[in-house]
């Protein structure tokens, strides 16, 4: 009679531990909407929309992969000339920066950093709103400089 109960204490410890390893920001808040970015081209990438300061500041921190067609947008309010930087970003990235009037105006490849300071990239001119996705999504889609990009919620 004692075993079960000793096994499930040791289990409730082992998760609590767990869950207290685990690295702050590697899951995102369940509140947190989901859409897509839709190119020029047709070609959609599914994204976590960052719309608030802290959502933005978190970003894709502590995440340990992204699925191959996912990604997340920064959406701001009004255009920005906000730098991006990789802060304790464990996989490299790409970020295409869009301005107001839904083209792209610049891209760049972000490499990780745990270091201080970290490398800054930024945007060609003011955008309202940068999307991240894995290393090359971009180059490998055909979505470059001057490619339209549209962000639609999770209900198209």
């Amino acid at each position: 009679m004692m075993v079960p109960v000793l096994r499930r204490m040791l289990l409730v410890s082992l998760l609590l531990g767990l869950a207290a390893c685990s690295p702050p920001g590697s899951v995102q808040p369940a509140s947190m909407r989901q859409g897509a970015v839709v190119f020029g081209g047709g070609d959609r990438l599914h994204v976590r929309i960052a719309e608030t300061q802290p959502e933005r500041a978190a970003g894709l921190m502590s995440v340990m992969a992204l699925a191959p067609d996912d990604g997340m947008a920064f959406v701001f309010d009004g255009p920005v000339t906000d730098r991006f930087w990789m802060k304790d970003t464990l996989i490299p990235l790409s970020v295409a920066f869009v301005a107001g009037n839904g083209r792209i105006i610049s891209e760049s490849d972000m490499d990780p950093c745990t270091a201080d300071p970290c490398p800054t990239y930024p945007a060609s001119g003011p955008y309202t709103m940068a999307i991240e996705a894995n290393l090359g999504w971009f180059h490998e889609h055909g979505v470059r400089v001057g490619s339209k990009a549209r962000l639609e919620g999770p209900d198209g």
